[in-house]
């Protein structure tokens, strides 16, 4: 698997993305996201579970991240995120 926190990172730098459950899962709905990334190390799991649902039904591509820190970090933040959606690619390769 390619290194998801690079491909956010890319994404952050020549692209556009929306951070956080709440905009992850408002872009889903509309069908704006390109890809979604979550947190696996989210408490409780309730607050994330739907994420892959909605991307399986919109057929938006889903990866896992193992921590929201880096997560975070990546998508330029200085604090944890448990997910954010790519609205907008720019020069980035996202996985098949």
């Amino acid at each position: 698997m390619a290194d998801i926190y690079k491909i956010v990172e890319d994404v952050r730098k020549t692209g556009k993305i929306e951070k956080g459950i709440n905009e992850t899962t408002k872009a889903i709905e509309r069908g704006e996201a390109e890809m979604v990334v979550y947190s696996e190390d989210v408490e409780p799991k309730e607050i994330i579970q739907h994420i892959p649902i909605l991307c399986k039904e919109k057929k938006i591509p889903c990866e896992k991240a193992d921590s929201k820190e880096k997560l975070g970090a990546a998508a330029g933040l200085k604090v944890k995120t448990s997910s954010i959606a790519v609205i907008d690619k720019g020069e980035a390769k996202l996985p098949k």
